[in-house]
Parts: structure tokens; sequence; C-alpha cells
């Protein structure tokens, strides 16, 4: 049976026994295996405290593995540190956010693990999760979201805003958490030591009992099994059934909304919310979280009502062509904002280093991710402003290359007309 199968297979079993337990998963720790899954790293990435490259551990590989699997049978492996490195938060001008770098070897094992817990855990994920997993992604949550505010009467969105969600996660108990269906007792103290392995930041190490570290390959299914069981279940099992109207939960690893038919719900959601969180020391951003009124009727009669963003857009009410009031989206203007700051960086950056052609070509590239993600209906105008600004910005820096000038504006536009660049499109229809 192939790694694959045995995957399926304890996927199928999962989802016909939501309460089943597993026992036997070490088994698939095995050379084979962590060959497929150190195939699939990306050697690009920037490496951890060990500088082990993807190619120098490949001269070995058979051997490197064997070795490790043999050290894992014995108990002897040991996840090193992850390395801390801060990058720049978008949209802001100088707050960073942390990322956590494995070293190569840790990251093989991590691989693995999300792999068995994916398929442990995701066949029993509720559909109101899209972070994440596999076989959805954001453009499905807002797709999903869009059709809900479109097809349901509602009065408030509750937009939820948690402070350092990944952070915050508490080591103990999510080992409790893990405990109720891995049984294995061997997986279940690899994932401990992986707990306690500790964050090498600025030469510091430092040990704590909460937080999975973002960028970590296990991160994201260990944050969904958490959210999971803290606020996923409890709107299922809790709050839906113990509400006067409908109510609707989306999210996308911690960004998170709900959508209630009646404002007494949301308030009493909104009040209840934060003693949910605290059971599993979570905290929710109070200045951010908000009650967004967002009632179809009352915008049409004339009321003034709200906006909330979600994964990048801004949900609103506006006009159909024939009238209607509908849900509609657009680029955030915090994203907006924060894309173009990144193409004035990148162009200041880049007009010394390279040449007109590869400038160009990499120009070309990024216009196509923005219009990738953010083509969306309602979102055209958008999409069109951010090129137009976009190209203006590095028309501005091309010319500073040097004290002459290399375009004028009409050269400029000839060069885009002989090269063009990628027009806004919909790529993704939100019906």
């Amino acid at each position: 049976m192939t790694t694959t199968t045995k995957l399926q297979r304890i996927a199928l079993l999962s989802q016909r026994e939501p309460n089943r337990t597993f026992i036997n998963l070490m088994c698939l720790f095995n050379e084979d295996n962590l060959k497929s899954c150190f195939d699939k790293l990306d050697g690009k990435k920037a490496l951890g405290i060990d500088g082990m490259t993807k190619r120098v551990y490949a001269a070995n590989l058979d051997g490197n593995l064997k070795e490790l699997v043999l050290r894992m049978k014995r108990m002897a492996y040991r996840p090193g540190p992850v390395k801390q490195v801060y990058i720049p938060k978008e949209g802001s001008k100088s707050a960073k956010r942390p990322l956590g770098i494995s070293n190569l070897e840790d990251k093989i094992i991590q691989k693995m693990m999300q792999e068995v817990l994916n398929s442990v855990y995701d066949p029993i994920f509720l559909n109101c999760s899209y972070g994440f997993r596999p076989g959805k992604g954001c453009h499905d949550a807002i797709k999903a979201l869009h059709r809900y505010l479109f097809e349901n009467e509602i009065q408030i969105v509750l937009d939820i805003d948690f402070a350092n969600f990944f952070g915050t996660i508490d080591h103990k108990i999510m080992e409790e958490i893990l405990r109720e269906k891995i049984h294995d007792k061997t997986l279940m103290r690899y994932i401990i030591r992986m707990f306690k392995a500790g964050v090498l930041s600025k030469g510091d190490l430092q040990k704590s009992d909460e937080g999975v570290p973002q960028g970590s390959i296990c991160s994201p299914v260990l944050a969904n099994i958490f959210a999971h069981k803290a606020i996923d279940l409890w709107v299922e099992e809790m709050v839906k059934p113990n509400c006067r109207g409908k109510v609707e939960l989306f999210r996308y690893a911690d960004d998170s909304v709900m959508c209630c038919q009646y404002e007494e719900d949301a308030i009493r959601i909104f009040n209840a919310l934060g003693k949910r969180l605290a059971k599993f020391k979570l905290k929710m951003n109070e200045d951010k979280t908000k009650l967004v009124p967002f009632s179809k009727r009352k915008a049409a009669q004339g009321k003034q009502q709200g906006s909330f963003d979600f994964l990048g857009f801004t949900f609103y009410l506006g006009k159909s062509r024939r009238k209607q009031t509908i849900p509609k989206v657009k680029t955030s203007g915090k994203k907006f904002r924060a894309k173009l700051k990144n193409v004035n960086t990148w162009s200041k950056a880049i007009k010394d280093k390279a040449g007109l052609e590869v400038i160009w070509k990499t120009f070309q590239s990024k216009l196509r991710g923005h219009v990738q993600y953010y083509g969306v209906s309602f979102n055209i105008d958008k999409v069109d402003k951010f090129i137009h600004r976009a190209v203006r910005i590095l028309y501005f820096w091309l010319n500073r290359r040097s004290q002459k000038k290399s375009f004028n504006w009409k050269g400029y536009n000839r060069y885009m007309n002989k090269y063009p660049l990628p027009k806004s499109k919909i790529v993704h229809s939100l019906f």
C-alpha cells in the first residue's frame, strides 16, 4: 500500500468515524515517505540555524534519511530551535512580524507530520473553515461569504480580530486537543519536542509554553486544529442552536467573520466570544472586533450601513445594474496602500541592480499576481487604478537611475505598447 493510499485510508476512516482515534501513525515516518517529503521542499527557502541546504543534503540523501529514521526509532531525534527573523508587516511603516525558519531535517519531519495531521483532521473540519486546507483557498471563502450575504437577509456582521492568534496558542491545551484523536505515544512525544524546541531570536534562545511559529510547515494545520476546537465547534454546537435566527461563520485561519440574521443574536455572541476564547487562553482585539450593520433591506430604505474587511477585500452594500441593493467587494484600502508601497520599495531597490528587460519582466509578473488575486467581480476599477499607480511609480524610479532621464512619458508609453502589461480582468467570478 502506497503512502498516498495509507493517508487516504486514514482520511476515510476519520470521515466515517469522526470520534475515531489513531494509534499506529509513526510507521508512516519511513525512508520512502521522508524522501517524498524532502522532494516537496522548496530548495530556495531561507536556511535554518544549521545552515544545511537541500542540495548538500541531497548529495547523500539515502544515507541521511536512513540515519534520520534510525534516530527517530530510538527516540534520539530532537528538533532544533526555530530561527526567528522579522519581516516588514504589510501596511505598516515600522511594524514587523516574526517568521520562523526551521532546520532542513526538521522541515522534512514537519512535512510528514503535516500530511498525517491533515489526513486525520481535515475530514472532520467544518465547512466554515477555509484556510490552509487541501482543495480550498482564499477565493473559495470570499465566494462563499459573498453568496451567503447575497442570498440571506442579515442585520449584523461580527468582524472578529484575534490578538496574535498564532503566537498565543497554548501548548498544553494544544496537546490535550491532539490526544483526543492521536493515541500514538511516540508521535505525540515528537510533537511535544517540536513545541519545546524554542526560538532563536537575535542570538538568544527563547522557550515558551505558547505559540506556533509562523512560517513553520506544521503551524497552519495545528492552528486549524486549535481553532476547530475553540471556535468552529462552539459556533456549530452551542451558538447556532441557541440563537433566534440564522448565524454563519466564515474563517480563514485567524481571519473570521460571523453573519447574524438578528442584531440581538450578534450582541449575545459578541459578549460571549471573549469568555469562550479565554477558556483556550486566546484573546480578541477589542479595538478591532466590531459589530457591523449590514442589512440589504435597511440600505434599500436609505439607512446607512457599514463595511468590513475579509482576506484583503472590503465587503460593502451597493447597487446592481437593476438598482437592487446587493453585497459587493473591492480591494481594501489598507491592502491597496500596502501593495503600492511594496511596488515603490521594490522599484527603488531594483532600479540600479538590473537592466530594463529584467525589471520589466519582474514588473509584469508582479502585476499578473495582483490581477490573479484581486481580479474578482465588482473590483475591476480598483485593479485598473492599482496598475495605473504602479506604472507611475516605476516610471518615477526608472528616471532616477542616472542624471539623464531614461524615459519621457511618450517613450515610456511606446515601451509599454511594445511590451504590454497585464490587463485587469475578472479571474474569479462571484456569481
